[in-house]
């Protein structure tokens, strides 16, 4: 569980644990890290929401090495976040009748019986709590580059808000509450959510990404390239099932006249002009916006009784699943998506040669 090569994140701990957090290695000496915008950023993914678990975590941070003064050291730092609100007695049917959806049966095979499950264990989107930390303290690697990472729920089941880079700031009621930029979509989307958790069911979703003013050559060629190490970070996300950058799938049935962007010289330099003109081409950027789609399956643990089979009696038996869970996934994510992009740049901006003295 371990992400980047110059600025390295490992995480640890369980969903029942007592603690989860990141070991973060490779952090260059002398950046201010703040309490009150990490504070911020975990409040952004921290469960208890109104669409999502009732799970009460206060998320605080402990930052337990590598930080003296309100500044980075250079040596290793250890992020620490109590689990304060387990009830483990939700799970007590594992491991003998694993969840349909989860990941409990692999994990349980993987580790030969020997795997903490309870509520996902070291599987569970608890330990994104981590990731989200541990890119809190990669912001002012993005706020003394030219670059920005942003990100909103796109969609809700058939529910679409329109395109990012058409919206403004998401701010109000709506954002606060279903995190859409879209407000109209939002409204819609909040409604359908509303419905799911009358329907005692779940819903999928997706995040719309975007990572604007990279300058062109930033990132690296091959597998280290913009796209594959976004698209490998963010597929780690716990329920991420596909992702697009730029125009998508759509590309796979348009002609090369229509695709290819043509370059145009910019006030700042060369740049690709069309409609959601490739933001990377050969790994690397092109000076345009970098748009990504994260599509997530709907939550699986939903309040309703389901089948499935019990290992202990070789049959297929009812299950209900008491524990408290999202009804959605794309509103608690945005602050993981970002998260997890600005640690992939901050890395790729390290091994580049970034310098805060630049």
């Amino acid at each position: 569980m371990r992400l980047g090569e110059e600025i390295a994140v490992t995480l640890f701990g369980e969903s029942h644990g007592a603690v989860v957090g990141a070991l973060v290695e490779g952090m260059p000496a002398g950046i201010s890290v703040d309490a009150q915008s990490l504070a911020k950023d975990l409040s952004q993914r921290k469960p208890g929401g109104e669409f999502a678990s009732k799970r009460r975590e206060d998320d605080e941070c402990h930052i337990l090495s590598g930080v003296n003064e309100g500044f980075t050291t250079g040596w290793p730092i250890l992020l620490l976040i109590a689990n304060k609100d387990v009830r483990s007695s939700d799970y007590s049917f594992l491991p003998n009748h694993p969840r349909p959806g989860h990941a409990d049966l692999p994990e349980l095979a993987r580790t030969r019986g020997y795997s903490d499950l309870r509520g996902g264990g070291a599987n569970s989107a608890r330990l994104t709590a981590g990731l989200v930390a541990a890119a809190n303290i990669c912001r002012p690697i993005e706020a003394t580059s030219d670059w920005q990472v942003e990100a909103h729920v796109h969609s809700i089941g058939e529910v679409s808000s329109a395109e990012i880079e058409t919206l403004p700031l998401g701010e109000g009621e709506v954002w606060d509450r279903i995190r859409c930029r879209d407000s109209a979509a939002g409204v819609k989307m909040i409604e359908l959510v509303e419905q799911m958790k009358v329907e005692q069911d779940s819903i999928g979703s997706s995040v719309e990404l975007r990572i604007s003013g990279l300058p062109l050559g930033f990132g690296e060629p091959w597998f280290e390239g913009l796209e594959p190490a976004l698209a490998n970070a963010l597929m780690a996300i716990p329920a991420a099932r596909a992702i697009e950058f730029g125009r998508g799938i759509s590309a796979s049935v348009m002609r090369g006249s229509e695709h290819n962007d043509t370059w145009f010289r910019a006030s700042d330099g060369p740049l690709p002009v069309g409609e959601k003109a490739d933001g990377a081409l050969g790994g690397m950027a092109t000076g345009a916006d970098i748009i990504v789609k994260l599509h997530f399956k709907p939550p699986s643990s939903i309040p309703q009784e389901q089948v499935t089979l019990n290992l202990d009696s070789g049959e297929v038996e009812t299950l209900f699943v008491a524990g408290r869970h999202d009804p959605v996934i794309a509103p608690r994510a945005v602050a993981v998506v970002e998260s997890v992009a600005r640690l992939v740049l901050s890395d790729l901006a390290v091994k580049g040669g970034w310098s805060q003295d630049e």
